[in-house]
């Protein structure tokens, strides 16, 4: 019986850990940071390919939320989606290649980001993140809307089509 239980509790445990990871783990590398300065301005790939952020570029091209912080205010003019991940996370490194496609598929339509929420624990406080991979969806014009855990690319073209690239 107590073995039953046991397994049980393990396999949920692990279905669990498969859709979305807590946030409040331990230091990991911080390969994001790396990776969006090492992105060359004006580089095809750099144009379809998710662009990383930091507490200083979110606050330039996302919402300035100390100078605006009761009121949501857009500094961009495409829709958004803003992945919040940490490298540790396996459904983070899932959906990874996904939001690649998304970002190719959809490039001038649409803007992919990513937070690293080890590297940017600001960000992660000032949405709540508790559970990753997050999503941010922002339509060009009205509120936006958190989501979390993996979604494969037709969870991600539903929404896009449904909630962001409605006129």
């Amino acid at each position: 019986m107590r073995k039953t239980v046991l397994i049980t509790i393990i396999g949920l445990l692990v279905a669990f850990s498969s859709t979305a990871c807590n946030s409040a783990s331990g230091d990991e590398k911080q390969t994001a940071l790396a990776e969006s300065t090492a992105t060359v301005s004006g580089d095809k790939k750099a144009s379809s390919s998710p662009e990383f952020l930091t507490a200083k570029t979110f606050k330039e091209k996302i919402w300035d939320y100390e100078k605006n912080p009761q009121e949501w205010v857009y500094e961009g003019s495409e829709p958004a989606i803003i992945d919040f991940y940490a490298d540790w996370c396996k459904p983070c490194k899932m959906v990874a290649p996904v939001l690649e496609e998304i970002a190719q598929d959809y490039t001038g339509k649409l803007k992919v980001y990513k937070i690293d929420t080890e590297a940017e624990k600001e960000l992660a406080a000032v949405f709540q993140i508790s559970s990753i991979p997050a999503f941010l969806y922002i339509p060009a014009e009205g509120q936006p809307r958190m989501d979390r855990g993996y979604k494969d690319k037709a969870a991600f073209e539903r929404i896009i089509k449904q909630e962001l690239l409605t006129k």
